[in-house]
């Protein structure tokens, strides 16, 4: 916490109870994008996701689905039919993150080959240079 000139104290907004952490948390891992997207064009069954999600496996996608229901930004039905079925889909909430989740990948898309090319050129510097790097304390 931090204060005001009025010595009201307000939250830091990126310390431990920043919301940005916590979102990040949930939409930042690895495969929950992946899946909001995908929702994002229409209703999917769990096999659907599982082949349309290039090297998830079926417990990765599993716990991915069920944090994502959790947190609101899923839903999951299932029927009672044989065999049985089970749809998910993206919630209102859950449609809200579209928007930002294309955003980022436009500009992953954009700025892919400049971030490629400062990589070799920092990894070109501190290898010319040994002690690039302060040592750790």
């Amino acid at each position: 916490m931090s204060a005001t000139n009025s010595g009201v104290p307000v939250p830091d907004p990126l310390g431990k109870d920043c919301p940005i952490r916590e979102v990040l948390d949930r939409i930042g891992d690895k495969w929950s994008s992946l899946v909001v997207m995908r929702l994002g064009q229409r209703t999917h069954r769990f096999n659907e996701l599982h082949r349309e999600i290039d090297g998830i496996s079926q417990r990765m996608l599993t716990l991915t689905l069920r944090q994502l229901v959790r947190d609101g930004l899923v839903s999951r039905t299932a029927y009672a039919t044989v065999p049985p079925r089970v749809d998910y889909e993206l919630t209102e909430l859950g449609r809200t993150l579209i928007a930002p989740i294309t955003a980022l990948h436009e500009w992953a898309v954009a700025h892919r080959d400049d971030i490629r090319q400062a990589r070799v050129d920092h990894d070109r510097t501190a290898a010319a240079e040994p002690d690039y790097l302060p040592a750790p304390a």
